[in-house]
């Protein structure tokens, strides 16, 4: 299945703030931020399934994560600001010191559908 363009939304959780308090060295943190969470219709779109993973590409870097079906809009990704949103964000920050982390245009595929295709 070819890839589909989406915006992703890269955000702070209640859960992300909770677990700073524990530390980031652990699996709970890095299951929160490598979970994204899209519309039902488009899991549908990219044939994949709630536990099932996604690559996400950008113009700087692709970062892998594990979908949820979420209340999200159609078109739309959101996931926790982590390491693997970085691997996605650019650098420059246009003097500000802050590089664009929200509404970034990205290609998302199923790693499955990869994996099978490289078969």
């Amino acid at each position: 299945m070819a890839a589909k363009r989406f915006q992703l939304h890269p955000i702070r959780t209640a859960k992300q703030g909770v677990q700073i308090n524990v530390g980031k060295d652990n699996d709970e943190y890095r299951s929160i931020v490598n979970t994204l969470s899209i519309h039902e219709k488009d899991m549908k779109a990219l044939g994949v399934e709630a536990g099932g993973r996604l690559r996400v590409t950008s113009e700087h870097g692709y970062a892998d994560f594990v979908c949820e079906q979420g209340k999200v809009p159609e078109g739309m990704l959101f996931v926790p600001y982590g390491p693997p949103t970085c691997q996605l964000m650019g650098g420059d920050t246009g003097g500000t010191g802050m590089p664009t982390s929200k509404g970034w245009d990205v290609e998302v595929e199923a790693i499955d559908n990869l994996d099978a295709a490289s078969q």
